[in-house]
């Protein structure tokens, strides 16, 4: 305990010190200021432990810039945490990731409509025919599409084929899923239940792109009653070409998880 205690104060003074010889305005670099309630000194390069693997992953923060303390401390040692590209680390986050020997996996973010993306699809009896459409739509993109059903329309339960399309979205074996419903209200309720799935229900071109830009959707539901085709392909489109850019939108997505980590056992 005593041990523990004076690496602590060591840790503070360090940080102390680092804060006072580096101004926070230059310690992102490039002219680039540091997000708020951040430390003003950063870790660019992650630990020797980063591999690239990207299976059995404890915990997700690809959607954040900087990795803090708060986003380590309960971890269990050698966990696995999954990072952003180009995420950085504060430097208490480094010590406690060394110390406790977590592995960091980093995610390569693919960008844009233009690269070709693996996509969960998935819809009840209502959205059949328009998922049969978009699979098409996708295809011609030039993007990979794994089709969870229903591959009719006779009458299905909507959970049983959202579920599915949000638990591989979640587990990161597809980047992102869509899922047609009669409103797509239903299918996003269900999806929202997964840990790790931000499903957002979007009737218009405006819509799909704030759900990407600001909360970094990972799931769109669509309403087969409420949309035309060709309202689904500009929908789902300008969702595919949106990106989160800017620090505020990823600091309130990672309240979101934080949020949902309280619910966690």
């Amino acid at each position: 305990m005593e041990d523990s205690s004076t690496r602590d104060r060591i840790r503070a003074l360090v940080r102390e010190v680092l804060d006072k010889a580096v101004p926070a305005e230059e310690a992102g670099g490039g002219g680039q200021t540091a997000p708020p309630s951040t430390p003003g000194r950063f870790i660019d390069i992650a630990p020797t432990s980063t591999t690239s693997a990207d299976s059995n992953v404890t915990r997700d923060e690809s959607s954040k810039v900087v990795i803090t303390e708060a986003d380590v401390r309960g971890l269990e040692p050698g966990a696995v945490l999954r990072i952003a590209e180009g995420a950085r680390l504060t430097p208490l986050a480094a010590d406690i990731i060394k110390e406790k020997k977590i592995e960091l996996v980093r995610r390569v973010p693919r960008r844009g409509s233009q690269t070709s993306r693996m996509i969960a699809v998935g819809a009840d009896h209502g959205g059949f025919k328009m998922k049969e459409e978009l699979k098409g739509f996708l295809g011609e993109a030039g993007h990979r599409v794994r089709d969870f059903g229903t591959n009719s329309e006779d009458a299905v339960d909507y959970p049983d084929f959202a579920h599915p399309v949000a638990r591989a979205v979640a587990d990161g074996t597809v980047d992102v899923g869509i899922i047609i419903d009669g409103a797509g209200v239903g299918s996003a309720i269900t999806a929202n239940k997964v840990p790790g799935v931000r499903a957002a229900a979007c009737y218009s071109v405006a819509v799909a792109r704030n759900s990407r830009e600001h909360n970094d959707a990972n799931v769109l539901t669509l309403g087969s009653k409420t949309i035309t085709s060709r309202e689904m392909r500009e929908i789902v489109d300008a969702w595919l070409a949106t990106d989160i850019s800017e620090d505020r939108h990823r600091k309130r997505v990672s309240k979101i998880e934080a949020i949902e980590r309280q619910y966690q056992r």
